[in-house]
This record gives structure tokens, sequence and C-alpha cells, in this order.
């Protein structure tokens, strides 16, 4: 059994991972002047969380042997301002293989941001949420940010993903990746049952989170009024979660030892994944959905993604890490069908000072499985004429550069 001194130094070392996870910049050519509700090039605008800004974003798959096999987009990933040397808000991690940028004649912005909930959070770490925070000295809600542009161009569609980290995602994936790390395979301490993890799936707390998720859209079209729009003059698109890991039968390492960590950085025991697929991730999907039809907005379409990277996910059966599969790298043949499309799972231990990775990467749609979706919300944008779908995996090869995706 493991002793209490040795579950200390895990849980130690993986709070971090708590701490940090949250969280193709292609901007086409800004109208030469300033146009407005209906008038000028149309613009798709996304809002939300790590799950749209583009966290993961910089790597194509993952290898253990060498990241340069994965970095798709190098160190400039994640740069957003308008000189392209940094990020406009620390942290935020808008990649510049967003789904904003749709291309096709429709310009794209990306408001999003790692680690954002519902409400702003303006402590150590600004985090904007989908609100109309201002505190006077340039920090803005993506609510405020959204009015504020959408009164000088054409916002036509703007999609959402909200109501992860009101859930309190990544200190579930902690308490899970603790758990597997710190209790052997004759004597296993599950996540799904442990007392903090329960408290975020209580019949009163996904109400409360469906609430503010349903008054976070509702913001949304507030900005847009306050714009000078009508509801019929653009359209809302709400995405929920996808899937990031299999049922525990589909995953491709045992549970015994510490391979399933050490090697594919998805440390979830077997009962726990399953928990995750078939109660967790509903939930919450169920909670943002439901929202939807909260809000009591009539302008709206849904984006389903919860099984969208199915088949390419982590530690999956039907993929490998580059080197597992022997192929040299991201730009080989093949690479995005062989390859994860969801970020592994890491620890202070493999993303140091000196690691080109950042933890709260952590079990995040990555390069391929953002173009994937860029994909799906272009298929929902439809030519101007924006629907409901559910986005799924349509064959192997990349179409125009990005992964074959079908919008049902």
């Amino acid at each position: 059994m493991v002793t209490s001194r040795a579950r200390t130094r895990t849980l130690s070392v993986l709070t971090v991972l708590a701490a940090a996870l949250g969280g193709l910049l292609l901007p086409t050519a800004s109208p030469a002047q300033a146009d407005g509700p209906g008038v000028g090039t149309p613009w798709v605008v996304t809002l939300g969380d790590s799950y749209i800004s583009g966290e993961a974003g910089r790597w194509a798959g993952s290898s253990n042997a060498s990241s340069s096999r994965a970095d798709a987009l190098g160190s400039t990933a994640y740069y957003d301002n308008a000189a392209g040397t940094g990020e406009t808000i620390n942290r935020c991690h808008r990649s510049k293989s967003a789904e904003a940028y749709v291309g096709g004649g429709v310009n794209g912005l990306n408001l999003a941001c790692s680690g954002a909930k519902t409400a702003t959070s303006n402590g150590d770490n600004f985090k904007p949420g989908l609100d109309f925070f201002d505190d006077g000295a340039g920090k803005l809600g993506q609510a405020k940010m959204l009015q504020q542009f959408a009164a000088s161009h054409r916002v036509s569609m703007v999609v959402v993903s909200i109501g992860g980290n009101d859930f309190k995602f990544a200190d579930v994936v902690t308490s899970c990746v603790a758990d597997f790390l710190a209790s052997p395979t004759w004597w296993k301490d599950y996540c799904y049952d442990d007392s903090s993890v329960k408290a975020n799936f209580t019949a009163s707390n996904v109400s409360a989170v469906r609430a503010r998720i349903a008054g976070a859209l509702r913001n949304v079209a507030t900005a847009m009024r306050n714009a000078g729009y009508a509801d019929s003059q653009w359209t809302l698109l709400v995405q929920n979660y996808p899937s990031p890991i299999a049922r525990g039968s589909g995953f491709r390492y045992s549970e015994s030892g510490y391979t399933r960590q050490s090697t594919g950085g998805c440390g979830f025991w077997n009962k726990d994944a399953d928990w995750a697929n078939d109660s967790a991730l509903p939930t919450i999907n169920g909670a943002v959905f439901g929202a939807v039809a909260d809000s009591g907005l009539t302008n709206t379409r849904t984006l389903d993604l919860s099984s969208a990277f199915n088949g390419r996910r982590l530690c999956e059966n039907t993929v490998g890490l580059y080197e597992e599969k022997g192929i040299a790298n991201w730009m080989s043949p093949g690479a995005v069908d062989q390859t994860e499309w969801i970020n592994q799972i890491r620890t202070v231990s493999t993303a140091g000072s000196s690691s080109p990775y950042y933890i709260q990467e952590s079990l995040h749609p990555n390069y391929w499985a953002q173009l994937a979706t860029r994909s799906c919300v272009r298929q929902a944008w439809n030519g101007g004429t924006p629907r409901s779908g559910k986005c799924t995996i349509a064959g192997t090869g990349l179409l125009n550069g990005e992964p074959r995706m079908s919008l049902n």
C-alpha cells in the first residue's frame, strides 16, 4: 500500500497541474474602414475557455523522444498581440491553429482565454469571463470586448465554449492522476468517488453552473444588442466538450505499473476513464446545451463535439506516439491519422523550465483537433446561414491542410 508520505509527494508534484490547467492566428485583412452591424465583411468571433482559445494548438501529436517531431507552430504559437511578439493577455493561449479562422472570405477574431469561467477572475492571473468586467485600466470581460469590437465590425457569428472550468475541470483531472499515481493496481484509489470530485456533480451544483452558463450566453446577446445589432443579424453558436480519453478498454497502455502516465501521459484508472466518458462528460455537456435552451435566446445553434475526436484520443489504442508508430514527424504522410489529437497530461517533471511544454496544455485538443474543429465551425457557418450539427471524423488524410470532418 502506498504510504501517506508517498501520496503527499505525489499530490505536491501535481499541485501545479491543478493551478495551470484551465486554459491558426491567421487574421485575414481588416476592412479598410470601420464597418458595423450588417455592413462589411463578416466576422466570426470566438469566446470562452481553453477548448476554444487554442490551448495546446502548438502540438500535432506527441513524442517522448523529441518535442520537435510534434512541434507544428513553434514557440510563437500563442502570440496574438498586434505586433506578433507576445500574448495580449498572458497565458490565454490563443493559438494560431484556433477554430476562429474559418477563411473563405470570413474574418476571424479570437477573444477566448484559457482558464476562463463564466465570470471574470482578476487575481494573479487575469482571466476574462463572459461578462462586462472593466477595471478602468484596460482589463475587460469578454462580453465587453465583443461589444466594443462588434460596434465597428460586422460580427455575423459568435462561437462560445464555456462551463468546463466552472465544473473545476483542472481539479478533477488532478485528482484522477494523483489517485492513479498514488495507489497500486491491487488497491486502486479512484477519483470518481472522491468527495472533492463528487461535489462538482451534485444536482445542486450542476443546476448552479447551468444557470451561470445561461447568464453568460445572455451577456453575449446583450453585448451584441448594445453594439447595435438585432438578434436576427447574428448567430450564437454554442459548442460542448469533446471526449479527451477513451473508456478504460480503449487504452493502449496497461493499468499495471506507471507506463500509462510515464509514457502515455494519461494517468487514469479504467474505472475513472469509464466514469469520465459515461457520467462526467454527459453531465457537463447536458448543462451546456441545457443552458442554451434556458437562455431564452432564439438566434442560437449548437455544435456537438462530444465524439469529434473518437479514434484519435489520448492513449487510445488506435493511435500512438511518433516513435511508437515509426513516423518521423508531424509533416510525414499519414501522421494525422496515426497520432493523438489530445495533448498528454504533464506534471512538473515533464514540463519544467527547460521544457517547451506548458502544464496547462494538458488534456486539450492539439493542432490536429483544432483544425478539425475549425472545419466543423466552417460547416456550421454554412455560407452565412448557420446550422447546428454533430462534428465527427469523416475520413483519413488532410483536405486543404485540415483533417476530414463532417457536420451531421
